[in-house]
């Protein structure tokens, strides 16, 4: 028998996010995406200074900030062919570096953990036997009995409340948890741990950004912090220590906490190494310059594309072979809807047509998202840290390649299971490790600079407009905590002529293109085993494996102002 099921809204994401799936014989046997809320800023660049755009494009998202100031800036320079210093490179690096390390921990424990772990259960654990297993995997500290009791204690006084806020409407005491009582009570502890965690480690972005969110010294041309060792009021010697104590806690968190809860989790949960699989195509930037020569072989991750799980053969990466439809999204084209345009010459045209709510299930013949289909020569593309890290896998990063053969060999699977959900969520663990290794290599680099005396954070050689050619056009990327981030920007006349961001989650969430190929997400969960249709908690593992951002996806703007769809928050 056939039925079909919507979750709408996916929770513990940003941004509004609906799945539609169609389940026989307890699989999921077809999906559709859909972004359903309409929100933008795009449209309002044009006319505007270049050198400004970041501040704008940051707006994409409360979350996914920094990412989008530094796609922005690096398209700007692109265009105008501009060098930034050493130091400016090796900030960009730390900020970034920090984000990336941050984003995954959060996800892991926040947004992501509560699908394989069970909260209720976590109450009738034995602090004792937690404390046991706690030891045993890892030296973090706090793993006595006592401290777990107390955290048990914590939970219990919170239900006691009765105002369980985000965990009310969750699935505890689904079938498809796992976990025993103890190995729960731990993560529990952890997730607690994590939230006063992050916010001291994102104290990095108050000292080399002057704010988090919205760091604000990004500039075109490098940095807009002064580095001066014999100045309060630059980065000097008592800075650089402060920042390598919270580099040093982020770390040590990673290493002894994230990883360690990582395996033991996934360890339980081995069969979802063959689930989630998806479109089997990857795509990454590359990024983290090792040097200012600006050139594709000084990225310490590497550029490249992997087409049908096919790792003997890594491919190069021709950002021109980039398209987005909109057959299947509310948008239209001057030229055609079936007709691919690249984000050079994108548009951003509503056009709704789908229901008006409340509706029991979207037209899924037609259009039926706010995202664009993306794709790399015709083909849908999965991005994130999993496509990040088997390029760099295969293009012979020591560094990721000595990691992810730990994480495969303690789990005692091959390389293949990467290709799945479990891969998915193993490999944002893998890269939040390497780039916490590596923000502390950096540090000590930029440390370095300033002994020999060099301070340089800007290049002002082409920040005055009446230096530039009359056309320009250039393209900015990032490897952005979710993947692989593109801006492209037309500059004519000093003026930002046309503006396009492909985002991660558009990639990843984008809905049929006109070959009536499936987005990632639609692919991944075709196959997924549905245990209870009435809580569909398999549908979670995968899209959160993705670590969704619409807000990210879906930053167009109807320039008239026109109401498309009125969003009610509750």
């Amino acid at each position: 028998m056939s039925k079909r099921i919507a979750v709408d809204p996916i929770t513990r994401i940003e941004g509004h996010l609906r799945i539609e799936a169609q389940i026989e014989g307890g699989k999921i046997t077809n999906a559709w995406s859909s972004s359903t809320a309409f929100r933008g800023i795009e449209a309002i660049l044009k006319g505007r200074d270049p050198r400004d755009a970041h501040h704008f494009t940051q707006r994409f998202c409360g979350v996914c900030t920094t990412v989008h100031s530094m796609a922005s800036i690096r398209a700007v320079e692109d265009a105008l062919k501009i060098q930034i210093p050493d130091n400016a490179r090796l900030i960009r690096n730390l900020i970034m570096g920090i984000q990336n390390v941050q984003d995954h921990v959060i996800h892991f424990y926040h947004l992501h953990a509560l699908d394989w772990v069970d909260i209720v259960s976590a109450l009738s654990a034995d602090p004792a036997k937690t404390s046991q297993l706690a030891q045993s995997i890892s030296d973090w500290p706090k793993s006595s009995t006592t401290y777990f009791k107390a955290v048990q204690g914590r939970i219990q006084a919170f239900v006691n409340t009765g105002r369980l806020g985000p965990f009310q409407n969750a699935y505890w005491g689904h079938s498809a948890y796992r976990l025993p009582a103890e190995a729960n009570l731990m993560a529990v502890a952890h997730y607690l741990e994590a939230l006063e965690w992050q916010k001291e480690v994102i104290k990095i972005h108050a000292i080399l950004g002057s704010k988090n969110p919205h760091p604000q010294t990004f500039l075109v041309g490098g940095m807009a912090i002064p580095v001066d060792p014999d100045s309060q009021n630059a980065l000097n010697a008592d800075k650089i220590a402060y920042i390598g104590k919270l580099l040093k806690q982020a770390r040590l968190f990673v290493e002894q906490v994230y990883i360690p809860d990582l395996l033991a989790v996934a360890s339980f949960y081995k069969d979802w190494a063959a689930i989630g699989g998806g479109v089997g195509n990857y795509l990454s930037y590359g990024d983290f310059p090792m040097d200012n020569s600006g050139s594709v072989s000084s990225l310490y991750f590497p550029r490249g594309i992997i087409m049908g799980k096919d790792l003997a053969n890594l491919m190069t990466v021709d950002e021109s072979k980039i398209t987005e439809y909109v057959t299947n999204s509310w948008y239209s084209y001057a030229g055609g809807d079936n007709k691919g345009l690249h984000p050079y010459d994108g548009e951003t045209t509503p056009n709704y047509n789908g229901p008006k709510p409340p509706y029991e299930f979207l037209d899924t013949n037609g259009k039926y998202s706010w995202v664009k289909s993306p794709r790399y020569n015709d083909q849908p593309m999965e991005v994130g840290p999993l496509a990040r890290i088997l390029v760099a896998y295969v293009g012979g990063n020591p560094d990721v390649k000595g990691v992810v053969d730990f994480v495969l060999g303690k789990l005692g699977v091959g390389a293949g299971a990467l290709f799945s959900t479990l891969g998915r969520t193993a490999a944002r663990g893998v890269d939040a490790l390497i780039m916490a290794r590596k923000n502390e290599v950096w540090l000590q680099q930029l440390a370095d600079n300033m002994g020999r005396g060099i301070y340089e954070t800007f290049n002002k050689e082409k920040w005055d407009p009446a230096t530039w050619p009359k056309e320009a056009r250039g393209f900015g990327f990032h490897e952005a905590p979710r993947g692989a981030l593109g801006h492209w920007i037309r500059i004519e006349n000093q003026k930002i002529a046309n503006y396009q961001a492909v985002v991660p989650s558009t990639w990843n969430a984008g809905p049929r293109d006109p070959k009536g190929q499936l987005g990632p997400y639609e692919s991944a969960l075709v196959g997924t085993p549905i245990a209870d249709e009435q809580k569909p908690l398999e549908i979670l593992r995968t899209i959160h494996s993705f670590d969704p951002c619409l807000a990210c996806a879906v930053h167009v703007l109807d320039g008239q102002g026109t109401e498309i769809i009125r969003i009610k928050a509750l």
